[in-house]
């Protein structure tokens, strides 16, 4: 390769793949793309499965990479850039798809999922635009609590009709998009290796209910 201007070459498009946070986030995006298969297919619990999933490793890939000893300021960014356009399709297309898939994908609840989308990419530029507050807490809602709310809110759609629950389903999509853009202080909670803990079990116990749903 001729290097012109002794400028140090470009790294290949695919050579941070190999960096274990980055294969981490990329876990989280196939658990999100079995979601939304399974969202499209109507199989609910394997769905939800996949949804929580993928915010564990969310969680994680940041765990690992704090933890990594020699990363450079390239891998840190393209990490960071990998991990947002994850947390879009994570955290903004799959419950979007969630509350579709339960409402029959009828017209009716796409003003609602509009409205998610854009809370969720606002809420998203906002952070990678201007961080944490001086505080170190997040501005308003961060999106990853949408996934963990909605898989505990679908465990009680047995209990209602279908069509009620829709629309119960819509209206938590709703609150929590209005929580994403609004100007509340809550800690960063992903970055405390308690909470990665807590979020494990959560995690294990949401895969139980689901996995004995499926069972019965």
């Amino acid at each position: 390769m001729t290097i012109k201007n002794g400028a140090a070459p470009k790294p290949s498009i695919l050579s941070h793949t190999k960096d274990l946070p980055n294969i981490c986030s990329l876990a989280g995006l196939g658990c999100s793309l079995l979601a939304i298969y399974f969202l499209i297919i109507g199989f609910y619990p394997a769905a939800m499965i996949g949804m929580i999933w993928a915010v564990g490793f969310d969680w994680a890939d940041g765990l690992i990479a704090r933890s990594m000893k020699g990363r450079t300021g390239d891998d840190r960014a393209f990490g960071g850039t990998l991990d947002l356009l994850i947390d879009i399709v994570s955290y903004g297309i799959t419950p979007a798809i969630l509350i579709l898939s339960f409402g029959d994908f009828s017209p009716w609840f796409l003003p609602v999922v509009f409205i998610t989308l854009v809370s969720g990419v606002i809420r998203l530029s906002y952070f990678s635009t201007f961080g944490l507050s001086d505080d170190a807490k997040y501005t308003g809602l961060a999106i990853d609590n949408n996934s963990i709310s909605l898989v505990f809110i679908v465990m009680f759609a047995d209990y209602f009709e279908h069509s009620t629950f829709a629309i119960i389903l819509a209206l938590s999509g709703l609150c929590l998009a209005a929580l994403n853009v609004s100007q509340i202080k809550t800690p960063k909670l992903s970055g405390n290796p308690i909470n990665v803990v807590v979020l494990a079990v959560y995690t294990l116990m949401i895969t139980l209910f689901y996995a004995w749903s499926m069972l019965r």
